[in-house]
């Protein structure tokens, strides 16, 4: 088996990799799967033009650049969507600067083609075993998850797309929440692996932040409805435990999206929602959302947020429309949000 020669990078789609476990790589006659690590470099440089570490230093890339990259699939309507090849393949593509690979579906027409990676190998432990990062789960609850407990008040962030500003939300949540003395924790249950929400939540005063790739997910497009649901109530039991502090949690991309509707649909997440926001890039998304909530899931939301709130006009649209409050994610006004919140 090659040696992996220092000075490659360990993406963050491989958070819960120890770096010494990275020694070994073997062209091994077998399917890719969801999670299985593989050493390559830089082919052609496309849409990606930097890779996240798992500390969340990015990178800059060129041609040649060696790393760890990891099989998985990706929803994202700004950008792509990909999924794992049905055979090995000696060139994949980077999904997302986290270093998901896979091969893309259909991209928006306004990205580039994505950047191209030569796949060298499958990481491999000593017995020339794969390595795959849903076997190596860094977040797991230390007692099973006891539903009819008091927990955390869950600050739910959903929203109408991908980029309509529920991380944002989130983050004023969490900022809210801290500059008011409670303690908070911080999620992200679904979505493609990127620290960047997390941190920028663990920023604004989340003492405890954490996402499905801390439980080994690269992603979680196309998984099974019980693993999702795993994700969410492996997390709850984790970090949303103690009834005395808030877990702020964001849902990806929009509530029309298979593993968001998956999860909006469960009676037992739906009653862990203490605050519901829903963020919105457009007044007329807002409207529409506001109506699928109602009618697919039940659900009615306590603040409107996202993109459109930096408007005033859209603001104004919105009220003239709804009796739900609106917040400025971007210009926060501590003594609304507290309104909302608690």
């Amino acid at each position: 088996m090659p040696d992996i020669r220092p000075g490659f990078i360990l993406p963050s789609a491989a958070f819960t990799i120890n770096p010494k476990l990275i020694k070994h790589y073997a062209d091994l006659d077998r399917a890719p799967e969801v999670g299985d690590l593989v050493y390559g470099r830089v082919a052609n440089l496309g849409e990606h033009g930097t890779l996240e570490n798992k500390e969340g230093r990015i990178h800059m890339v060129t041609d040649r650049t060696r790393s760890i990259f990891v099989y998985g699939n990706r929803y994202a309507p700004d950008y792509f969507e990909g999924v794992i090849p049905e055979r090995k393949s000696r060139e994949v593509d980077l999904l997302a600067r986290s270093g998901v690979v896979g091969v893309m579906r259909q991209k928006n027409s306004a990205v580039k083609d994505p950047t191209r990676i030569e796949v060298m190998g499958f990481v491999v432990d000593s017995e020339g075993n794969p390595i795959n990062t849903k076997d190596h789960p860094q977040a797991l609850p230390r007692s099973p998850l006891n539903k009819l407990k008091r927990r955390s008040r869950m600050i739910l962030n959903v929203g109408t797309s991908m980029n309509s500003g529920k991380s944002t939300s989130a983050i004023a949540c969490c900022w809210a929440l801290s500059a008011m003395g409670h303690e908070v924790r911080a999620s992200k249950v679904t979505g493609t692996a990127s620290l960047k929400d997390i941190l920028h939540m663990q920023d604004s005063g989340a003492g405890r932040v954490s996402d499905f790739s801390y439980l080994g997910y690269p992603s979680t497009y196309m998984l099974d409805e019980n693993e999702v649901v795993g994700i969410f109530e492996n997390l709850d039991a984790r970090f949303g435990a103690n009834p005395q502090r808030f877990w702020v949690v964001e849902f990806a991309d929009g509530i029309l999206q298979r593993e968001t509707a998956m999860l909006l649909k469960n009676d037992y997440i739906r009653s862990r929602i203490h605050r519901l926001v829903f963020s919105a890039v457009d007044a007329f998304g807002a409207m529409g959302g506001l109506n699928i909530l109602k009618e697919e899931y039940g659900l009615v939301p306590d603040a409107i947020s996202g993109r459109c709130t930096s408007s005033p006009l859209m603001i104004s649209e919105l009220r003239n429309r709804t009796n739900i409050p609106v917040f400025d994610n971007m210009l926060r006004n501590l003594s609304q949000l507290s309104e909302i919140l608690l």
